[in-house]
């Protein structure tokens, strides 16, 4: 059992940057892929990007690449992302999930099959 504990949302203003931390319990944690989600209100959960258990593989939603970096600290039980330039768009709940795999769904970057998730930290950027 993993359990998962999202902090760092908060109000930022349009081309600002938050730092997301998601703390994991349990001593499995450095075999987990680990992954974040957003869903913004009224719209469905959507992947924005993963990292493989050891680091080596990160993937990124066309959305977001290039503006987010996920990242981890094994000796922590701590997987980060860093959101820069924000826009309105990204206003959302973000959740971390863990259990899942890293790669390709639909042909493109992706992360599935979590088997746990965080309650979520609120994101929203004023425009």
């Amino acid at each position: 059992q993993v359990q998962l504990v999202e902090s760092g949302g908060g109000l930022v203003q349009a081309g600002g940057s938050l730092r997301l931390s998601c703390a994991a319990s349990g001593r499995t944690f450095t075999t987990y892929a680990m992954g974040w989600f957003r869903q913004a209100p009224g719209q469905d959960r959507e992947f924005v990007a993963a990292v493989s258990a050891r680091g080596l593989v990160k993937n990124y939603a066309d959305s977001v690449r290039g503006r987010f970096a996920i990242s981890r600290d094994n000796a922590k039980n701590t997987v980060y992302l860093q959101m820069n330039s924000l826009n309105a768009e990204d206003t959302a709940v973000y959740y971390c999930a863990a259990g899942g795999r890293v790669g390709l769904r639909g042909g493109l970057p992706s992360y599935y099959g979590a088997d746990y998730w965080g309650k979520g930290t609120l994101v929203t950027v004023s425009s």
